[in-house]
C-alpha cells in the first residue's frame, strides 16, 4: 500500500526528517523515503553498494529537495525492503522499474552513485521513455576496464577499516591524506544525523550478491551507450579506487553531449567531499 502524504501536510526538505514509507509491488515490499515539494518530475536516488536509505548524504539530498520531489529507495533484498537481492544489474533495474511504476510515476529524473549508477544505466537503456535527466556519479559502464576489480578493493579496505575500528567508507570513498581523512569523518558524522526510524542494515549475503552482480557487469560485453539521449551529468573524484576515475571519462565519451566534473584530490566519494560545490550544480542541472 502506498502511504503518500496528503497535500495539506507541510513540505519536508530535511532528509533527517523524511518519513519512512513502504509500497508493495510484485510481492516485494519496497522501503523508501520522500521529501521536497510534490509536482513536476521526481528525482529518484539510486544508492551504492552495501548501502541502505541511511547512506545518503543529507548535504546532497537537502539542497535538491528544496525545489524537487525527492525519493530514495532500497531495492529488493536491501535494508528494510523484502525479497532477495538479484545477482545481475539488469534484474536490479527491473526491480527499480517495478518500484517506480508502483508509485505511479511515468517520467523521472535519476540521481545515482556507484552501483546505483550501473542500475540506472541498465534502466534507461531498457526504458528510455521513463527517464528525463540522468546524474551518474562514482560509476562506470558495463564491461568497463578494471570494473571487476571492485571486489578485491572492497574487501581489502573493509579489512583495513576493521583493523582501525573505522567505518569502511572512510577508506573506500576518501583519500587517506589529511584532507581526505577530515572529509571522511565529516561525511560519516552526517550519515548519523537521522536518529529515529533508521533503516535496517544490509545483510552480508545481500552485500555479497551485489558484489557478484558488479563483477558480472564488469566482465560483460559493453552496452551501446550512444542510445542514451537524455541530458546526463557525470561526476567523480580524480582518484577513485573502487570504480576507477577513467571510467567516468569513458562514460562521458560514450554518452553524447554529457557533462563531466572531476574533483581533484578526492576519491570515490568526491561528490560528498565537495558537496558544497556539487549539490548546487546537480540541483541546477535537474532544474533545467
Amino acid at each position: 500500500m502506498n502511504t503518500q502524504e496528503t497535500p495539506q501536510e507541510p513540505v519536508i526538505t530535511s532528509y533527517a526528517n523524511a518519513p519512512a514509507r513502504t509500497i508493495s509491488a510484485g510481492g516485494v515490499s519496497y522501503a523508501y523515503r520522500e521529501l521536497g515539494p510534490r509536482g513536476g518530475v521526481p528525482v529518484i536516488f539510486f544508492v551504492h553498494l552495501a548501502a541502505t536509505l541511511d547512506n545518503w548524504d543529507p548535504r546532497i539530498i537537502d539542497p535538491i529537495a528544496k525545489n524537487h520531489h525527492v525519493i530514495t529507495f532500497n531495492n529488493q533484498g536491501v535494508g528494510a525492503s523484502t525479497g532477495q537481492v538479484p545477482d545481475s544489474i539488469e534484474a536490479m533495474a527491473d526491480d527499480a522499474y517495478s518500484f517506480i511504476t508502483a508509485l505511479g510515476h511515468q517520467k523521472i529524473d535519476i540521481f545515482s552513485f556507484s552501483l546505483g549508477g550501473m542500475v540506472a544505466q541498465a534502466l534507461v537503456l531498457k526504458h528510455p521513455g521513463l527517464v528525463r535527466r540522468l546524474v551518474l556519479t562514482g560509476t562506470g559502464p558495463k564491461g568497463g576496464k578494471d570494473m571487476d576489480k571492485v571486489i578485491g578493493t572492497t574487501y581489502f579496505d573493509i579489512l583495513r577499516a576493521a583493523l582501525t575500528r573505522a567505518d569502511a567508507k572512510e577508506f573506500l570513498f576518501f583519500n587517506r591524506d589529511a584532507e581526505g581523512k577530515r572529509a571522511a569523518k565529516a561525511f560519516v558524522k552526517r550519515l548519523g544525523e537521522r536518529t529515529e526510524h533508521r533503516d535496517a542494515p544490509i545483510k552480508i549475503k545481500a552485500f555479497q550478491t551485489q558484489l557478484k552482480a558488479i563483477s558480472k557487469w564488469g566482465r560483460a560485453t559493453p552496452a551501446d551507450l550512444s542510445t542514451i539521449t537524455q541530458p546526463t551529468l557525470i561526476a567523480n573524484g580524480d582518484n577513485d579506487r573502487m570504480v576507477p576515475s577513467v571510467l567516468s571519462e569513458d562514460l562521458h565519451r560514450r554518452i553524447t553531449d554529457s557533462e563531466l566534473i572531476i574533483y581533484p584530490g578526492s576519491g570515490h566519494g568526491g561528490i560528498f567531499q565537495f558537496h558544497e560545490k556539487f549539490a548546487p550544480v546537480a540541483a541546477e542541472f535537474l532544474a533545467r
